[in-house]
């Protein structure tokens, strides 16, 4: 049955046998991140923490609403989503937090986020050794033990406030085990192309009066973001080379041009709204390394660049968004706006300005 509920998965390795390898791993490879050392042991990135309860990690529990509710006391932190491609990083306040049951956002200028809480399955303050540095945080994973959000406590962060968060929190049991699930892409490709009813996506596509209305078009007519992108046609959608990000983020740096970076994990879409201004490449990274905003993209990881237009009544908002070879969504860029303003005429010309796509000969 398609809704019958995924089976958990058996544990790779009993929790202390995970926890000593980690140790073990990361004594040979100081350099490898949480999520490298997770797939060089075979587990996901939770069950990798969950099995270091009672050694500097800290099992907490929910409801989950209520702990981000509580984040603006923390003052000031540095906030971490990421995909498998690319990591956004931005140092900010959380306030004017507004969550429903399952969804919501938050935003507060710097902390710009949109949560879906079905995604949050498991959480835990975490407190670890990296590069000379004792850092702090509070990590939360999918039912796959996918890692959705990360909070870390900075030097301006209210250590009180912290402490009395994760203590609020803690979960009654300290269990080094997570149970995993295998979780169900929430956009499957469910059509074939030839069976995609093409005249009413671009009619809905061309009826649409708001970008957020993009998921519902998505869902209505059963195709993923990639697929629909290679169906609508040239009127929304152009394929530009794959060098097309590199380009937008140096000429933004360099023109002083505000724009908008989503990153998404599944259960966070993090934002970043302003200027960029120190852009360097590093072996396969992308990076944007500002006092409060990073970015790190593997280049190496698109396979797909599009600039795209979605009709708003200010007129088109165009965005630069970049797939990997499984049609996953990497980033999205954007010129800075707000609604019931169009969007800058620089932006616009930069997007439309980009280098089509190669073809294949």
């Amino acid at each position: 049955m398609l809704n019958e509920p995924a089976a958990p998965k058996a544990q790779a390795m009993p929790p202390l046998q995970l926890q000593q390898a980690w140790q073990r791993l990361r004594e040979s490879e100081p350099n490898l991140r949480a999520r490298d050392l997770a797939e060089r042991l075979g587990v996901s990135e939770g069950e990798l923490v969950a099995s270091r309860c009672g050694d500097g990690v800290i099992r907490l529990d929910g409801p989950w609403a209520d702990l981000i509710r509580a984040l603006p006391a923390l003052g000031r932190v540095m906030i971490l989503t990421r995909n498998d491609s690319c990591v956004h990083e931005k140092k900010g306040c959380f306030d004017h937090v507004d969550l429903g049951p399952a969804m919501g956002v938050v935003l507060n200028g710097a902390i710009d986020l949109r949560v879906f809480l079905t995604h949050w399955k498991s959480g835990f303050a975490v407190r670890e050794a990296s590069h000379g540095r004792q850092l702090q945080s509070l990590q939360f994973f999918d039912g796959d033990g996918r890692a959705v959000h990360k909070v870390y406590r900075t030097d301006d962060t209210d250590a009180a406030a912290w402490n009395s968060l994760v203590g609020g929190f803690a979960a009654a049991v300290q269990s080094p085990l997570l149970e995993v699930r295998s979780v169900a892409d929430p956009l499957p490709r469910l059509l074939h192309d030839d069976a995609v009813a093409l005249d009413s996506l671009r009619a809905g596509w061309r009826a649409m009066r708001d970008p957020h209305d993009f998921y519902a078009l998505l869902k209505r007519h059963k195709v993923t973001r990639a697929q629909a992108l290679r169906l609508v046609g040239p009127e929304f959608a152009r394929p530009v080379g794959k060098g097309a990000i590199r380009t937008v983020l140096h000429v933004a740096a360099t023109d002083g041009l505000p724009i908008m970076v989503f990153t998404g994990s599944p259960g966070v879409v993090q934002i970043h709204t302003g200027p960029v201004r120190n852009v360097r490449t590093v072996g396969p990274w992308l990076n944007v390394l500002d006092e409060d905003f990073n970015l790190h993209l593997r280049e190496d990881h698109v396979a797909e660049s599009w600039v795209v237009k979605k009709p708003t009544p200010d007129g088109a908002v165009t965005s630069l968004e970049l797939y990997d070879a499984q049609g996953g969504q990497i980033v999205q860029v954007f010129g800075e706006r707000k609604p019931g303003v169009p969007e800058r005429d620089d932006w616009r010309a930069l997007a439309d300005g980009l280098p089509a796509a190669e073809v294949a000969a």
